[in-house]
């Protein structure tokens, strides 16, 4: 396959990169830091994106898109997480919020839900997991009754991103029928987050700044109109969902940025000089290489209008291994020096192997976890039977 970009493609990725550096202040360092000029920060960035129609750019134009293709969209994606996702919350309404509206939403809900999310306007939480469904997702508890209106929710999510930013909806999975089937009886629902009943409580970290909440639901009432789908639908919807998600994290541009910078540094504090380090940066070059052409293939599928489950499985497989490898290495290579934070002036790289390493310990958890995506790739890619 030949994923070449081409000059057009080109020519977007340089003006892109000028944008960023005349648009990133010196002080941003991505947002789960204890700064409170993080989230402000992002909300406007990305509405300049938005007025440069660079925000929701893959969308269709109906719906505040410019039709761009699969491949420009990537480049937007490799080079905000390059710089630390300064689109902060927004990339979820992009990645498979507003993507799964597109798919499944009535068109009430498109032109309620898409044109603020493609302004930059609004945030949205993910409320998937629970205490008792993690992995194991169709074990979700959270019930949503049917009543007069529409639904009465009560249930507990967590590991809630943007929760308390505030967010203002939640992209809800909620079980509607205990007598169907597992997968069969679950729905997705559009919660508006200013709702009476709903409680967000934010959880501390070992890492720091808290980035994570739980969300608890007390007889919420949700309208009939924001259900998305059909009831019994919950289960598709998520599973595309997660797809787009996993396709959208560009984790390995992320890895990619960390180590120019690792040879920056070599070159410029005589490491380089060490044939165990460039050994060491070389194999990390040749890892994130292969982690680039695997999501490149998932995209290549996107863009044939398909959806890449076992290719975006493979692909967050590579991402995340890649992310912590290079984490591992890049401490390896600073020495104790690579320990210091931010805001210690004596910190190298102005404290980004500590940040790296510290936020890539959760990576193989979120957006479901490697031993998930190996069971995906095993099942479907391999088609071996299911484990018992």
């Amino acid at each position: 396959m030949n994923f070449a970009f081409s000059e057009d493609e080109q020519k977007f990725r340089t003006e892109l990169r000028a944008f960023l550096a005349s648009e990133l202040p010196s002080w941003w360092r991505g947002m789960f830091v204890d700064d409170p000029r993080a989230m402000p920060f992002t909300r406007a960035f990305s509405r300049k994106l938005a007025e440069r129609g660079w925000l929701t750019m893959a969308w269709p134009k109906e719906w505040g898109g410019a039709e761009a293709s699969p491949w420009k969209q990537a480049i937007l994606r490799e080079e905000m997480w390059a710089h630390d996702e300064p689109r902060g919350p927004q990339y979820m309404n992009l990645n498979y919020i507003g993507p799964c509206i597109l798919r499944f939403g009535s068109e009430a809900q498109k032109r309620r839900f898409l044109p603020p999310m493609a302004a930059g306007d609004v945030l949205w939480t993910q409320g998937f997991s629970e205490p008792g469904a993690g992995s194991d997702l169709a074990a979700v508890a959270t019930r949503a009754e049917p009543s007069t209106d529409g639904f009465v929710v009560n249930g507990q999510k967590i590991w809630n991103s943007y929760a308390d930013a505030p967010a203002e909806w939640c992209f809800l999975l909620a079980r509607t029928s205990v007598a169907a089937k597992r997968h069969h009886g679950l729905s997705v629902l559009l919660v508006d987050m200013r709702t009476a009943g709903v409680d967000v409580r934010p959880i501390d970290s070992m890492a720091g700044p808290h980035e994570l909440n739980e969300i608890f639901f007390e007889d919420v009432a949700v309208p009939r109109d924001c259900l998305l789908g059909e009831a019994g639908q919950g289960w598709e919807i998520v599973t595309a969902g997660l797809t787009f998600e996993r396709v959208g994290i560009a984790r390995y541009a992320r890895a990619g940025r960390v180590i120019e910078l690792l040879v920056e540094h070599a070159g410029a504090t005589g490491l380089a000089g060490d044939s165990e380090v460039r050994s060491k940066l070389a194999r990390l070059r040749v890892q994130y290489e292969a982690a680039r052409l695997l999501n490149y293939r998932a995209i290549s599928l996107q863009a044939a209008g398909r959806v890449p489950a076992v290719e975006a499985s493979i692909a967050r497989l590579h991402n995340t291994q890649l992310e912590q490898q290079v984490s591992d290495v890049g401490l390896e290579i600073l020495g104790l020096a690579g320990q210091l934070t931010a805001d210690d002036p004596a910190a190298p790289l102005t404290g980004l192997l500590h940040r790296q390493w510290v936020r890539t310990i959760p990576t193989t958890i979120t957006a479901g976890t490697l031993e998930v995506q190996k069971n995906i790739i095993a099942e479907r890619g391999l088609g071996l039977p299911r484990a018992r």
